[in-house]
């Protein structure tokens, strides 16, 4: 089989049954939100607000996880999100390790859930303390709910900083906050704006359920309907990387499924001259970085040490953005396709850049540790 031949067989892939094992570890390794907080703190708002999905609720939808708590995957059909809720905190004997390890081995924010009218938070923080005690939850972030039930803005604020205060006492240094209301219509004192940028700080893969389409071309209101299938195969992608020494083989395995779908719903079939043109768009210089990412990462994972946490976790982040930025890629050359229309290869270049810088992990950014001084001060 020549190289063409090789690169066709990729991008229209038989059904390969060894890829069955791995799809099902996805599952196990979504990006998971930990909510911690009191019944009526807001946590079903909250999700709602995030997904847009108005029909979501605690108790509705939810799947039992541990004994104490319930998780929801969203979207229903090939999630990519998971939530998961942590429920008896108010029993004597509420024991935090069963949630702890359910969070374990995934990339994940805990989302400390507090009323600004309740500052009745002793349940929470008991929690909080054998949280932290783990050493295993790494990103919090405190949300304050229902700020505007407090009307007067100096009590609030007294409020907002007795709780934050109760938070930082017990994880001894100050973290991130918002501020939020979701029963406000006005998007500029809601928070939820605010609430998003941060939470994208911790988890990228948000980003993709937040962006406008009221300004979108065609060719990006086509991908808005494909994206979803797109991130659940970079999921897959990045669940291969937890695998010792399979994602080398899986990684492009999945990669070629994806770009097979993609076809199928642009009815276009990949042949020599459109892979050709594809992979001469992107530019010389995609495939030698394209092998020397997979091949990094893949040798990162067998260092002792090393390989079994900080580079296992590189190397789910980068296969994670590889595989959702060569499926951006395609979609906008399947779409410019089905239109008889030449892609401008820096275009195609730029696009595929820009949705891999958007995916891969940032520094850690403390911009949102200052406390807010008003309901709307983060929505400039």
């Amino acid at each position: 089989m020549n190289w063409s031949e090789r690169v066709s067989a990729w991008a229209n892939p038989s059904k390969n049954p060894e890829l069955a094992h791995v799809f099902a570890q996805q599952a196990q390794y979504l990006p998971t939100l930990w909510l911690l907080g009191k019944t009526g703190a807001g946590k079903s708002s909250l999700i709602q607000a995030l997904t847009g999905d108005s029909k979501i609720d605690i108790g509705n939808g939810f799947q039992p996880c541990t004994k104490t708590a319930k998780v929801y995957d969203y979207p229903q059909d090939k999630a990519l999100l998971r939530f998961l809720d942590t429920r008896g905190l108010s029993e004597a004997d509420y024991d935090a390790r069963d949630d702890i390890a359910a969070c374990e081995d995934r990339s994940h924010a805990l989302l400390i859930v507090m009323k600004a009218d309740d500052p009745e938070q002793s349940d929470v923080l008991k929690a909080l303390k054998q949280i932290r005690a783990s050493g295993r939850i790494n990103n919090y972030l405190v949300v304050h709910t229902g700020i505007l039930q407090v009307p007067d803005p100096i009590q609030r604020q007294q409020a907002l900083a007795h709780n934050q205060a109760q938070v930082e006492a017990v994880l001894a240094k100050p973290r991130p906050q918002v501020a939020v209301d979701f029963m406000a219509d006005d998007p500029t004192i809601s928070g939820v704006v605010a609430l998003k940028q941060a939470l994208m700080a911790l988890l990228p893969i948000l980003a993709q359920f937040s962006e406008s389409l009221l300004n979108a071309n065609q060719e990006e209101k086509n991908f808005e309907h494909l994206k979803k299938e797109v991130l659940w195969y970079a999921g897959a992608a990045a669940a291969s990387d937890m695998l010792p020494a399979v994602g080398l083989v899986a990684v492009p395995s999945i990669q070629g499924k994806m770009l097979h779908s993609l076809a199928n719903q642009y009815a276009v079939a990949w042949d020599k001259q459109r892979l050709t043109e594809f992979a001469a768009a992107l530019g010389a210089s995609f495939g030698v970085q394209y092998l020397t990412r997979l091949g990094l990462r893949q040798l990162a994972k067998l260092i002792p040490v090393y390989g079994q946490t900080i580079g296992t976790a590189t190397a789910a982040s980068l296969s994670f953005a590889t595989t959702y930025a060569l499926g951006r890629a395609a979609s906008k050359y399947l779409y410019h396709q089905t239109q008889g229309e030449t892609v401008d290869a820096s275009e195609l270049q730029s696009l595929y850049e820009q949705a891999l810088s958007a995916l891969l992990p940032k520094p850690t950014n403390h911009a949102h540790d200052t406390p807010q001084d008003a309901p709307n001060s983060d929505q400039s």
